[in-house]
């Protein structure tokens, strides 16, 4: 007997298509949570994620993908052929090929996913040749031709037009064919999949040739098209995105999304009168978005008036005022935006007045304006920020003494820097010791050698760099090998890129590293990838059906001190590994007390680092479950440097972030409380991550 669950649609501004969902059949990107529980399939469905997750090690792990891809099945043949593409291997491709004409769409829009992915493995073996490219797209243009699910046509217009092309003719192919289906089939999903395809054409291939004009006109076309509610919106941003890249912006194009009602396609305006090249650059539109309602926009336009050169002394007056937002984010912004600005008095008044006001510092969301004021202020007026630095160096706030070595490197301080080198946390450590590299290189050579014995990743990875090509041969090379040995003792794979840093270095040296678990890339067929993966907290071992069913529809309630709680839908169906493993960790309460320690403006803020940096997770890596839901606005993912890195830090996309896509793993949306993530700040601390089953 089949039973089903469709627990909640996502209500974002996402606003994706939502697939024909059929009960006890499928999971399906619109969808956050439909549980099959037909009792034959269950060991099959299972037994290929334990495969994918060892990374089809074996032929036998090999032989369940594929048998999986043909299964009966419509979620398990959903399910098998998703893993052979994440595998990343253009062997396979002949293997999911069948899958693009099964009954079902879900199961052919995974297929025509599943093709771009696995075609991605040629970006790291030898590019393909014409035929076999032409193997590949084949198939794809046949089943567009005939398909009569505007969802899948879209999902194959999108893996057209990111396939890892070699030659011009490819691509012009390509956009024909992408122009073609827009010239016969225009429901919002077909303008949908054919603006990701065109959006990612144009970002991967220009360099191999340039949009046509034909293509540039539909791309004008879809940008201005104001209707069909939230997925209109995001065609449009997708187009005016690819136009950007492009350079073929108009000036009514830019004045149109301007006037947009939604607020990425005002900010893409805002990118978009920044970066023409002259005299086409529109300063009078940058500053109409000044005063924007939204602070996306207000932050772009700030970053325009700085970029264009015709508006540099009006970025230094509208920044000076900028300081004064009532939006913290925004506030920041204008703070940095004041750097270049040494010749303008209100605006070195405002650094010096910020900088000198730290009554509030000592609070631990009040100490950002200081900081930010004082590394502008460092490159805007060196004298008097050299005299503000003792300061923030005496901080009880690591922060503010890590911001002060960044300060101290701009104005060439080699005692602050050396005094900075020695503090109690290797995060004010490292930056010292980074400023150290580029003023003093190797005159402080004895303090890089002292640091490679500090615990924290970072600050070994960034000494170990500042050691490349370093006279004292001898003392550096026995310090480097003792803390690679340290580093393959402990057996974190998050300290892959301190040991990376430290064979480079040796190998500049002439010397081999010592004997142990190097630091090789990880990525889907690797051996390494497959070694790290028997070990995953989330691995074969750990991902059972009873999790399956327990995390059908779970959610996340996250919530910041100081902020406030947002809350997430996970999505256990379409990143079953990545959603145990964040789950095991917030009900462990790892997550509780951590901070979230990088936040990008327009971009990304990311955090759950126990050290609070990149460099250092939790224990072992986790595997990518890259798929088709969009690193939207409000997405949330696993931070990587690199195929198969994952250390369980989260991030969450700000905005719509298409270069992201079939990249990072995105394991969860934002259902509400999108403004408390807009508000979070570097430093903010996760108080506690809920785990809500089954509501």
């Amino acid at each position: 007997m089949k039973t089903c669950l469709l627990v909640h649609e996502v209500q974002t501004d996402v606003s994706l298509r939502v697939l024909r969902v059929l009960c006890g059949s499928f999971f399906f990107a619109g969808a956050v949570a439909l549980v099959p529980v037909a009792a034959s399939a269950q060991p099959t469905r299972l037994a290929i994620l334990q495969a994918e997750d060892r990374r089809a090690a074996t032929l036998n792990d090999l032989a369940i993908l594929r048998s999986g891809a043909r299964s009966g099945d419509p979620q398990t043949a959903q399910i098998g052929v998703r893993a052979l593409g994440r595998l990343e291997r253009p062997s396979l491709i002949p293997d999911i090929v069948p899958a693009l004409r099964h009954p079902l769409p879900e199961v052919r829009a995974e297929a025509a996913n599943a093709i771009g992915q696995a075609a991605q493995g040629w970006k790291k073996e030898k590019p393909p040749t014409a035929a076999a490219m032409d193997a590949v797209v084949a198939p794809l243009v046949a089943r567009l031709n005939v398909e009569a699910d505007a969802g899948v046509r879209a999902a194959i217009c999108e893996t057209i037009g990111r396939l890892p092309y070699t030659t011009a003719a490819q691509v012009e192919t390509a956009e024909r064919t992408l122009v073609d289906v827009a010239a016969r089939s225009l429901s919002i999903d077909d303008r949908l999949g054919i603006a990701q395809g065109l959006e990612a054409l144009v970002r991967l291939q220009r360099t191999l040739r340039a949009p046509s004009d034909e293509a540039i006109a539909l791309l004008r076309q879809f940008a201005g098209r104001s209707n069909d509610g939230a997925t209109g919106a995001r065609v449009r941003r997708l187009s005016l995105e690819a136009l950007i890249t492009a350079s073929a912006t108009t000036a009514n194009v830019r004045r149109a999304a301007s006037r947009d009602p939604d607020a990425q396609m005002r900010r893409l305006a805002m990118r978009a009168a920044a970066t023409m090249p002259p005299p086409e650059a529109d300063g009078d539109l940058l500053k109409i978005g000044l005063a924007d309602p939204s602070p996306l926009v207000r932050m772009e336009a700030l970053r325009g008036l700085q970029t264009v050169a015709a508006t540099r002394d009006a970025a230094c007056t509208a920044a000076a005022a900028a300081t004064a937002d009532p939006e913290t984010q925004v506030a920041l912004f204008a703070l940095d935006q004041l750097a270049p600005c040494r010749d303008a008095p209100d605006a070195i008044a405002r650094l010096v007045s910020t900088v000198n006001d730290l009554s509030n510092a000592g609070a631990p969301r009040s100490w950002h304006r200081a900081a930010h004021a004082l590394v502008a202020l460092a490159t805007a007026d060196a004298g008097r920020a050299a005299a503000a630095l003792p300061q923030f160096t005496g901080s009880r706030i690591w922060q503010l003494r890590m911001y002060a070595a960044r300060a101290a490197a701009t104005l060439k301080n080699r005692d602050v820097l050396v005094a900075l080198a020695k503090d109690d946390d290797d995060n004010v450590r490292e930056a010292a010791v980074e400023g150290l590299r580029k003023i003093a290189g190797h005159d402080a050579d004895e303090i890089y050698i002292a640091e490679l014995a500090r615990p924290g990743n970072q600050i070994v990875r960034v000494a170990a760099l500042a050691l490349d090509g370093t006279p004292q041969k001898d003392q550096a090379v026995a310090a480097l090998k003792m803390a690679w040995q340290r580093l393959v003792a402990e057996s974190r794979d998050n300290s892959h890129d301190a040991r990376d840093a430290i064979a480079k270095t040796l190998a500049s040296l002439g010397i081999a590293p010592a004997a142990g678990r190097g630091p090789t890339s990880v990525g889907p067929g690797s051996d390494r990838g497959r070694t790290l993966l028997k070990n995953l907290r989330t691995s074969h071992n750990d991902l059972t059906a009873e999790d399956l069913r327990r995390l059908a529809a779970p959610r996340a309630r996250v919530t910041i001190r100081g902020a406030g709680t947002f809350e997430l839908a996970l999505f256990t169906m379409q990143a079953p590994a990545t959603v145990l493993r964040f789950v095991h960790l917030a009900e462990s309460g790892y997550y509780n007390g951590l901070t979230f320690h990088r936040i990008v403006p327009n971009f990304v803020i990311q955090g759950g680092s126990p050290g609070a940096n990149e460099y250092i997770g939790d224990v072992t890596f986790m595997r990518d479950e890259v798929g088709l839901w969009p690193h939207v606005r409000g997405a949330v993912g696993i931070s990587t440097r690199g195929r198969d890195t994952g250390d369980a830090q989260i991030f969450v996309d700000l905005i719509d972030n298409p270069r992201l896509d079939h990249e990072y793993t995105v394991f969860a949306q934002v259902l509400n409380g999108m403004d408390v993530v807009d508000q979070v700040l570097e430093g903010d601390v996760i108080d506690k991550i809920e785990i809500v089953i089954g509501q």
